[in-house]
């Protein structure tokens, strides 16, 4: 089983990319603060983005990301220059994305903006319009992104998720991030004495405290191990090579490997998931098992082959 952790790292890469070009001039405290990166991380990915582009590899075909002195910047490629046109399925990815972002406490006006005219492009003026459900944003995920970024600590009231006991904790928060569709708080519990994750749905109470902690010089990705619960929905895929990339994305389990397909079992808490990540795959996916997802996927190509007159 795959983790969330090259995910986690492409999000926030994603996350920064335009921010940066809509913010020119923006410095490394600045970045660093907006982002909850470490300075060393921030360098790490500065460097993968830099010269990522398209085949070609030429001067007009590549980004430039650098740090020069305490500035950060990313000059577009030529390519960029056009706005891509993306198929219907992509423009509902950017969309859900786009309010996982704002509703994570990190968007501004742009976005704002960005998510109104594809929400009025794609979304149906109907009560049976698609549900771009993203989950509902908890309501300690603002305290304590703040507190991650500004490196303060907090204390919280925690039920455990399998013994359903309350306890008390002061934490160091490292980054607040959402991944199956829940809010996670990643951090040293001086509790536990070690690093742990919560799941901020289970967080009773939290007070930021005027205390600040020193954040480690390497900030581990956020990362959740998702195990699959009787009552969660199942479906076997295969993925072509086209889309090998699910298995860095999702938590999945590898049933079979062959050069032309892979065969993976993939579980979520309802069905939607995997019938949006099946839309999104097109022909680079096909679903071999599992009733309940493919109903979903009926009914959503039904909504989106609706809403746009097929």
């Amino acid at each position: 089983m795959t983790t969330s952790r090259t995910a986690a790292r492409l999000s926030r890469i994603l996350s920064m990319i335009p921010w940066l070009i809509a913010n020119e001039g923006a410095t490394v405290d600045e970045v660093c603060s907006r982002f909850g990166y470490t300075e060393g991380n921030l360098v790490r990915d500065i460097n993968t983005v830099m010269v990522c582009g398209l085949p070609g590899y030429g001067p007009g075909d590549l980004m430039y990301a650098y740090i020069d002195g305490d500035e950060v910047g990313v000059e577009m490629a030529d390519y960029f220059a056009n706005a891509p046109r993306p198929t219907a399925a992509e423009a509902l990815t950017m969309l859900a994305s786009a309010l996982t972002v704002a509703g994570s406490g990190l968007g501004n006006p742009a976005l704002d903006s960005a998510i109104e005219k594809l929400s009025a492009a794609l979304l149906p003026e109907t009560e049976s319009g698609i549900d771009i459900d993203t989950g509902a944003q908890p309501e300690f995920v603002g305290p304590l992104t703040k507190a991650a970024s500004s490196h303060h600590t907090a204390t919280i009231v925690h039920t455990g998720l399998a013994d359903g006991v309350r306890k008390e904790r002061v934490v160091e928060p490292w980054s607040v991030f959402s991944s199956l569709g829940n809010w996670y708080m990643t951090g040293w519990c001086r509790l536990a004495e070690g690093e742990r994750v919560f799941r901020i749905d289970r967080i009773n109470s939290v007070v930021v405290n005027d205390e600040t902690f020193d954040p480690p010089e390497t900030t581990p990705e956020p990362e959740v191990h998702y195990t699959p619960s009787e009552d969660d929905v199942h479906a076997t895929i295969d993925l072509k090579p086209g889309a090998r990339w699910v298995l860095d994305y999702y938590p999945v389990d590898v049933i079979e490997e062959y050069a032309t397909k892979t065969r993976i079992r993939f579980a979520a808490s309802e069905p939607g998931v995997a019938a949006r990540l099946l839309l999104r795959l097109g022909s680079n996916a096909t679903l071999v098992e599992g009733t309940e997802v493919r109903e979903a996927v009926e009914e959503l190509g039904r909504a989106i082959l609706t809403r746009y007159g097929a």
